[in-house]
């Protein structure tokens, strides 16, 4: 396949080329992730590009080249060093890639100078938040959630656009892009009051709502986990009602709550216990180096968690990076405060050989976790007798 020349084309045709590609939804996209060079287990490495893959794949796009590099210190000026870009560039041309995905957060003045150098190949880079935020932008259902988005956009991309202001300043332009810049800062800045502002009613509502279910003294149990962990499927079984259940990353953006009953049971005469009515409250899943913009921008869904009289952490029994994915997920409820009881459920417990779940239940006995598969019924009355003591 030969090259596009992009050489003869002006700026302005340059700009509007790499415009369309950062709009397009049929991508072939070039993965890339820098990591320490400390960190040297090739199993680590993998599984930090399978889910930058499966980030990729989650939005539609193919991923068609993939590349790792280990730097001690990522470059001031492009994060992964010009060589490198360069090498990166000249496979890009070679496969036909337009997108340039790395698995790293940039500063503001890295992915601009990456990406004034892709348009010499009619192509764009997106950091690691630029992409989970397209993929919540496809994901958003509710208005509240788009507001989130936005806002954690706005967040993101507002230092950029105050950088590439300052970089056009030097080029000559200075008096004209400070005035253009100013104007940007102050609409964005008004644009995050407003969107502010009703986040803060979404705040209120739901507030409304936790206080009306404290009063008729319900139980809430808010169930968190990292993607693919299972939640879905879990509330699934217990509410006997459809929740969107998808091995995809992200497919729940919205907090939702749910009604589960347990029936009274009558073991004698003189022994009756009575029915009991439970929320399960619904969150977004987690992901490792979940971006703060995102953490602060979803602060009023992510409440819910917090206000919860017990949290359910769903943890994937069958994943090999359990640990550390445990770990995210402590961490980020750890951020945002979350200091109630926390009752670890293992699930998938059906791909584990007998030695692995005994292995498995040694390691965590400290939590004192439950052991489920969502495929068999057998684990729902160990819950079901566990929310009963609350």
């Amino acid at each position: 396949m030969g090259f596009i020349d992009y050489s003869n084309l002006s700026e302005r045709e340059l700009e509007a080329i790499q415009a369309q590609v950062w709009s397009s939804d049929n991508l072939r996209v070039f993965i890339a992730d820098i990591i320490p060079s400390e960190c040297c287990e090739r199993e680590n490495m993998e599984d930090r590009m399978h889910e930058l893959e499966n980030l990729v794949t989650t939005y539609g796009w193919t991923v068609i080249l993939e590349h790792i590099q280990k730097r001690w210190i990522p470059d001031y000026n492009t994060y992964i060093g010009w060589g490198k870009l360069e090498e990166i560039m000249h496979e890009m041309q070679l496969q036909d890639a337009n997108l340039l995905v790395l698995g790293n957060i940039l500063k503001p003045q890295q992915i601009h100078k990456i990406n004034e150098k892709l348009k010499t190949i009619g192509a764009v880079a997106w950091d690691r938040v630029d992409l989970i935020l397209k993929i919540f932008e496809k994901n958003a259902k509710t208005e509240e959630t788009k507001l989130q988005i936005e806002l954690a956009a706005i967040k993101h991309m507002g230092p950029r656009i105050f950088n590439m202001g300052m970089e056009l300043g030097k080029q000559g332009w200075k008096g004209s892009w400070e005035t253009n810049t100013e104007i940007m800062k102050r609409h964005l800045e008004n644009r995050e009051k407003d969107i502010r502002k009703k986040l803060e009613w979404y705040k209120w509502v739901r507030e409304n709502h936790r206080q009306g279910r404290k009063k008729k003294g319900f139980l809430t149990v808010g169930i968190v986990g990292y993607t693919n962990a299972g939640k879905s499927t879990l509330l699934n079984a217990l509410t006997n009602k459809w929740v969107l259940s998808e091995d995809k990353l992200f497919a729940t953006l919205w907090t939702s709550v749910w009604k589960m009953w347990i029936a009274p049971e009558t073991i004698s005469d003189e022994s009756y216990t009575p029915g009991k009515e439970i929320l399960l409250s619904d969150t977004i899943w987690f992901i490792r180096d979940l971006p703060p913009e995102l953490v602060d921008a979803f602060a009023s869904t992510l409440e819910d968690s917090i206000e919860s009289d017990v949290l359910f952490h769903v943890v994937d029994a069958s994943d090999p990076k359990i640990h550390e994915k445990l770990q995210v997920v402590d961490e980020i409820l750890e951020r945002i405060w979350a200091k109630q009881e926390m009752i670890y459920i293992f699930n998938k417990i059906d791909r584990l050989s007998g030695y692995e779940l005994i292995e498995l239940k040694k390691r965590y006995r400290d939590k004192k976790p439950l052991y489920i598969s969502t495929h068999s019924w057998k684990w729902l009355e160990q819950i079901r007798s566990l929310l009963m003591k609350y």
